[in-house]
């Protein structure tokens, strides 16, 4: 790894740590008004909120991180978009798996639902945030030109 990248890991790290609070205000502020508007424990329904939720919150993420914290590496083309897809539908199956997973658990524990979709939500964002992260910086913007120059 050359220094450059090795000095750049701990501040892109915290640069994709705060997009990823404002990607949490989106993902939970989402989740919440759908189910303040449409309150249900019925598990499709609740995916289908979280899936709306989660995928507002990728929007946002792509275009922050792409203009700020992957932006040496971040090239706009089709190959990254198409990465960046995949790898958000990848960490969506974990948030969703995570979210209904905890949601169960919580409920089976008698936690009230406003507490059990919250804590759920927020075990689910930190396990699909980690994997996401390495998967966008080792797989989605990773830098071809250095690894080529290596060479």
């Amino acid at each position: 790894m050359e220094n450059s990248e090795k000095r750049r890991t701990p501040v892109q790290t915290l640069q994709f740590t705060v997009i990823g609070i404002s990607n949490a205000a989106v993902d939970i502020g989402t989740l919440n008004l759908l189910l303040l508007l449409h309150p249900t424990d019925y598990s499709v329904t609740l995916t289908l909120f979280n899936t709306i939720a989660y995928c507002l919150a990728v929007a946002n993420s792509y275009i922050w991180n792409s203009m700020i914290t992957f932006r040496h590496t971040a090239r706009g083309t089709s190959k990254q978009r198409f990465g960046f897809f995949l790898q958000g539908l990848f960490s969506l199956f974990i948030n969703n798996g995570v979210f209904l997973g905890f949601n169960l658990l919580f409920q089976i524990f008698g936690m009230p639902a406003w507490i059990r979709h919250n804590l759920a939500k927020g075990l689910a964002m930190f396990a699909s945030f980690s994997a996401s992260f390495l998967m966008i910086k080792y797989l989605v913007f990773k830098d071809d030109q250095r690894r080529k120059q290596r060479k």
